[in-house]
């Protein structure tokens, strides 16, 4: 079982263009999509899609829309006590694939409705083999409320992976050893921002992207999977380094990707593959979702694993 905390979910509302986006201008508006979303929760979602158990611990009322659509789709969906209404994202997508992000703050939390959430995640994690922790993090959460979460973890079963950005990565990489997860999945900006270095070579160098991931297993994480966009991702381990460049794909929509890219990744994980093969299927779901409208969560039939070329880097053993 796949058990995800979405501390600062969304209702992701996706908004597609039939031309560039022009500012102080109308323009044609080809179809508006809506779904409940957040992070951990897409992880859940392509779990369902897969067939994969899994549990999203989300704050939100037992029968807001946003619970109730999540069960419909077949999540089981843990919610806890919220601190107010789930907040609205904003995205606008353009016909070259071009992807422009509206995120809303949220409703403020207290040290209650964020114990609540972490002792939601502590009871069930012993039924899990991954516990993610996902996203950003609602107002009034400090920055370190990961970090304590992973170093909390410890010793309840569950590997942990993270995935979050700003305030709460560099809190998390601060917090190291005692908060490194099992797992992480920074993209190349994220990792020039708490590595350092130039994010546009990371993102387009992979030898500089694994080099940098090296640094966060010196520091006692188990693995890092950087996604790279287009450039495909990296995954480095304590046994190697590898590339996986991605198949031929027109972009549609980038929203999601990533988390699509950490779920194909836990997906291999939980199906015993070898760590090539992970990285491969984490390249090919992320850019089957790339290649589909808002969210949407691509199927096992959309997947182009076997056009991934994988490609062991130096450093291998």
């Amino acid at each position: 079982m796949i058990l995800t905390l979405t501390p600062n979910p969304s209702i992701d509302r996706t908004v597609s263009l039939d031309a560039p986006l022009c500012r102080g201008q109308v323009q044609r508006v080809t179809a508006v999509t809506a779904q409940a979303g957040g992070k951990g929760v897409n992880i859940s979602r392509a779990a369902a899609v897969a067939g994969i158990p899994s549990v999203a611990v989300v704050p939100a009322e037992p029968d807001d829309p946003f619970v109730l659509e999540l069960r419909a789709a077949g999540i089981q969906c843990h919610p806890v006590e919220p601190a107010g209404d789930v907040r609205v994202n904003l995205t606008i997508t353009e016909p070259d694939g071009t992807t422009t992000k509206l995120n809303s703050p949220g409703a403020e939390v207290d040290a209650e409705h964020l114990e609540v959430m972490a002792a939601a995640v502590l009871e069930r994690a012993a039924e899990a083999s991954w516990a993610v922790l996902a996203g950003s993090l609602p107002a009034g959460a400090p920055a370190g409320f990961y970090a304590d979460l992973v170093a909390r973890l410890r010793g309840h079963g569950a590997r942990v992976a993270v995935d979050t950005s700003e305030a709460p990565l560099k809190a998390l990489v601060d917090a190291m050893p005692a908060a490194a997860p099992d797992l992480m999945k920074p993209n190349g900006e994220e990792l020039a921002s708490v590595l350092g270095g130039d994010p546009e070579v990371l993102e387009s160098d992979p030898v500089a992207a694994a080099a940098a991931a090296r640094e966060l297993l010196a520091r006692g994480v188990g693995a890092v999977l950087a996604t790279l966009g287009g450039n495909g991702a990296v995954l480095v381990t304590p046994e190697g380094a590898w590339h996986a460049s991605p198949p031929p794909t027109t972009v549609v929509s980038t929203v999601g990707a990533g988390d699509c890219s950490l779920f194909g990744y836990l997906l291999g994980d939980v199906s015993g593959l070898p760590a090539p093969d992970r990285l491969a299927l984490a390249v090919a779901y992320g850019s089957a979702a790339a290649s589909l409208p808002g969210t949407t969560i691509p199927a096992s039939d959309q997947l182009q694993t076997d056009l991934v070329g994988v490609t062991a880097l130096g450093g291998n053993t």
